[in-house]
């Protein structure tokens, strides 16, 4: 997949993929979307893996420090209310991946990637991937606390891979923790390893509010603004609205 999703690669291309980029990215989605297919059979046939697997709800909380707090405070006036807590979700699903995984990784930047994950979506420029966006806002708010540059480019990675299919670990626990919990929120992906009572008690504490709707058509208006774009490249060919509609939550 070479740089493909990189802050490097999305700063440098717009998030512009070229054909034979596309064909890289085939392989990974396809993966995906068997994932996600059989996880919800398994989930539905009530033999998934998170039926016996346990997870501290306690570890799903958002870190104790004053830049978590703030990220937390600018996110919410950047975001509406479904996408705010799309992002407080996101983390949850990603430290609990992490949990199961056992997946080393920085709560605090990972807290202040989900938070600012999609505060650029849709994009504001023709033609250039919402994450440039987000990773400019982030990185602005981690530079005016004097976060080391090392940390804010995890961070803007982290956002930028995102939403890039085949994420692994091996991108760094940042950037597969948050692929990995958007993952879960809005297509289902990896739902079924998440332990039942988790996936309950994450969505009572941060209700949904519509989120299938509001995301399915922010994802549209991105792969409208950005056509060859990583939204408009899964939106023609995992056929998003429907991988949306399916994920198992009621909205």
């Amino acid at each position: 997949m070479s740089d493909i999703g990189s802050i490097t690669w999305t700063e440098r291309t717009g998030g512009v993929l070229t054909a034979r980029e596309c064909v890289s990215l085939a392989r990974p989605l396809v993966r995906d979307e068997l994932r996600i297919t059989t996880g919800l059979l398994a989930m539905l046939l009530r033999r998934h893996s998170g039926r016996h697997r346990v997870v501290d709800v306690a570890s799903l909380a958002p870190p104790d420090s004053s830049i978590a707090r703030e990220a937390e405070g600018a996110a919410r006036e950047l975001l509406t209310p479904a996408l705010l807590n799309h992002s407080r979700r996101a983390f949850a699903w990603g430290a609990a991946i992490a949990a199961l995984q056992q997946v080393p990784f920085d709560r605090e930047l990972l807290y202040v990637a989900s938070m600012f994950h999609d505060t650029g979506l849709p994009s504001p420029v023709p033609h250039v991937d919402f994450t440039v966006r987000s990773a400019q806002i982030a990185r602005e708010f981690l530079d005016q606390r004097g976060v080391p540059a090392e940390s804010r480019e995890l961070v803007t990675d982290a956002i930028a891979l995102h939403h890039t299919p085949g994420v692994r670990p091996e991108f760094g626990g940042e950037a597969f923790l948050l692929s990995a919990g958007a993952g879960v929120d809005v297509f289902g992906l990896r739902s079924d390893q998440i332990p039942d009572a988790v996936r309950k008690t994450v969505v009572h504490e941060f209700p949904r509010l519509g989120f299938k709707r509001e995301f399915a058509g922010l994802w549209r208006r991105e792969a409208t603004q950005v056509p060859r774009g990583r939204a408009w490249y899964l939106h023609r060919f995992a056929i998003t609205d429907l991988t949306i509609r399916l994920a198992p939550y009621r909205d």
